[in-house]
């Protein structure tokens, strides 16, 4: 089968042939995994490892100039250096000093989806065609936060509602209208969307169940049936300790839930597969905190015949890392993990009984 075949017989509860295998990486990981392997490309990496190739298609933008190291709503950014590489995370916070919607909108300027040019995205796909495509992104609570200051953003839900509220419908109708221009330069050709927060920690939510129905999920509906109407699949990602949220994210209309961190509490894939299995797919579970990064070569390929064998019973299991893959995973390990994805993950009928 063809990856874009393959992944779509995954969703559609159908027959296919094995399990789809999906990479996510830091820079400094892929630019290692590429000289282990002696590869020049990724492209060349994908092909000796049989992960298929994910392409993501989005505008161009072309409106008014930023400052350096800001982005369209005026977060500023830094890269902090962790020791074996650098994340890019927001360090300056436009919103933090308004303490009512109305100062926002004296003082604030949105961005509009006008400042990007979408005419460009059919050409990011040609040759490319049975590949899965990925367009579209939401997770606009964690905009807010990085507005407001991340525990600015968190105390809000308690202390300035009405602002939470004002800034979501804000942020998500640029969100929702990006999107909507996505899908309609290639119209069915966007095989899956990310509709995401993080709403975990290692141990439990990172909010209530009741601020999340307030805040969150409307507008996370909004997104889902668009994605749906576009013939798209809703990938919802939200790291850590989820487990009480996923029944409400399913109501909503999530397709896959992502990323599967079985170590954190709650998270035990047999519970997963048997009380979600039959309305949603998994997506990653390798573990990025114990077993890529410290684990040996057997322990990586035992996790991967445990993960098709406990979350791909029957389908509905796409194998990759937890998280970006992070340069404390040994090139090996990483290799392991593919090679056995790879091994393993081939399908017969009986498989889907």
């Amino acid at each position: 089968m063809t990856p874009r075949e393959r992944w779509l017989a995954l969703l559609n509860r159908e027959q296919f042939d094995r399990v789809p295998l999906d990479y996510r990486a830091t820079a400094e990981v892929t630019r290692d995994l590429m000289a282990y392997l002696d590869c020049d490309t990724m492209e060349a990496v994908r092909e000796r490892l049989h992960i298929d190739p994910v392409v993501t298609v989005g505008p161009r933008y072309v409106g008014p100039d930023l400052p350096p190291n800001t982005d369209v709503f005026g977060i500023g950014y830094a890269d902090i250096d962790y020791g074996a590489g650098t994340y890019h995370e927001a360090v300056s916070h436009p919103l933090a000093e308004y303490e009512s919607v109305e100062e926002i909108e004296r003082n604030y300027h949105w961005p509009s989806p006008d400042w990007y040019d979408y005419s460009g995205i059919p050409e990011q796909i040609v040759g490319k065609e049975e590949c899965v495509i990925r367009g579209g992104h939401y997770e606009e609570f964690a905009t807010y936060k990085d507005l407001r200051g991340v525990a600015r953003g968190y105390v809000d839900l308690i202390e300035k509602p009405e602002m939470v509220h004002y800034c979501m419908n804000k942020l998500t109708d640029l969100a929702y209208e990006r999107c909507y221009r996505i899908y309609e330069q290639i119209p069915g050709k966007v095989l899956w969307t990310w509709v995401a927060e993080d709403f975990g920690t290692q141990e439990s939510l990172l909010m209530s169940l009741e601020h999340i129905r307030e805040f969150c999920l409307p507008h996370m509906k909004r997104m889902i049936d668009l994605v749906h109407e576009a013939g798209a699949y809703v990938f919802h990602h939200s790291d850590g300790a989820v487990r009480d949220n996923v029944p409400q994210m399913i109501e909503a209309g999530i397709d896959v839930l992502d990323p599967v961190q079985w170590r954190c509490k709650g998270m035990e894939r047999e519970g997963l597969k048997r009380d979600f299995g039959d309305r949603i797919a998994f997506h990653g579970a390798m573990d990025n905190q114990y077993t890529l990064a410290f684990g040996s070569v057997e322990e990586v390929r035992q996790e991967v015949q445990d993960n098709i064998r406990i979350l791909g019973k029957g389908g509905g299991y796409m194998l990759g890392p937890c998280h970006n893959i992070q340069p404390v995973s040994p090139p090996e390990n990483v290799v392991a993990m593919y090679e056995a994805g790879y091994e393993y993950g081939w399908m017969s009928p009986g498989d889907f009984a």
